[in-house]
């Protein structure tokens, strides 16, 4: 089985008025989606964050670039997706779902929705008790079998800046109750802080993604018996590099992150599947 992912999108709105933005806006984003497409996977995944403010107009256009080649594609909900209008209202343009599962012979993959709907206030990660309660279940269901968890906040003190205010699903939630059920191997996909991070806690690798605008790439994840491959793939076209700094300049609800690359530790992990038995 084969993944893709990708980070913070943050698609957006322009100021028709402002030169170059929207030739510098299209270019960047049909450069970076198109490279994403064109990578085969049994899945592509955006951890959340697909656009900069969840307008009709943003959602209608991205998913109009994403729909240029038939791709198995699902969209974790990210908080600057609800911000302009409600989850019902978001789930209802994309098609989308708000939290399911997707269990195979390889792994169970499990898709949370952690945003906070319409909180121009507090970006950080909220799971109720009815969704706390199915991923329970799913992961007590997935047994011995990998599991790997997708979702736009991550756990609060794992991976870079999770333990900043609103920088993480909210650790009054009790997600490490939920996570230390796993049996076996459980690796937890993110995004929000838009930094590169890895980290292993426990039974558990987290692998955080950085906002696309920043680090221009995305993460392929091959799963085989024996071992789980998390690799980086850099975007360095010219659509891409050249048009960047145009978006930095004129997004509204968008900050550039020099750093967000982290160290090369941060890039690629492997996870094996099994324990080696040590010779008497």
């Amino acid at each position: 089985m084969k993944l893709v992912l990708m980070g913070d999108l943050h698609y957006h709105d322009i100021d028709a008025t402002v030169a170059g933005w929207r030739e510098a806006r299209a270019a960047f984003y049909e450069t970076l989606l198109g490279r994403f497409l064109e990578l085969d996977a049994d899945f592509h995944i955006s951890l959340g964050d697909l656009t900069n403010y969840g307008t009709t107009m943003e959602l209608q256009e991205v998913y109009e670039l994403l729909r240029r080649k038939e791709r198995t594609f699902i969209h974790v909900l990210g908080n600057h997706d609800l911000y302009a209008q409600t989850r019902r209202e978001v789930l209802a343009i994309t098609g989308g779902q708000r939290y399911h599962a997707i269990d195979s012979d390889k792994a169970m993959l499990v898709f949370l929705d952690s945003a906070k709907e319409m909180d121009y206030e507090d970006w950080g990660g909220s799971i109720d008790g009815e969704q706390l309660q199915w991923f329970e279940e799913m992961v007590i269901a997935s047994g011995t079998k990998p599991l790997l968890v997708f979702a736009h906040h991550p756990v609060y003190k794992t991976t870079a800046r999770s333990e900043t205010d609103k920088g993480s699903i909210h650790p009054s939630i009790g997600m490490w109750r939920i996570l230390s059920r796993k049996e076996g191997k459980g690796i937890y996909f993110n995004g929000h802080t838009h930094v590169d991070s890895i980290v292993e806690q426990n039974n558990w690798v987290f692998v955080q993604l950085s906002a696309c605008l920043d680090q221009h790439g995305f993460r392929v994840v091959d799963i085989d018996e024996e071992e789980i491959r998390i690799t980086a793939v850099d975007v360095e076209e010219t659509g891409v590099l050249e048009h960047a700094p145009t978006l930095h300049k004129h997004m509204n609800h968008f900050t550039h992150n020099p750093n967000a690359r982290g160290e090369d530790a941060d890039r690629k992990v492997v996870v094996p599947l099994f324990t080696a038995v040590q010779p008497n």
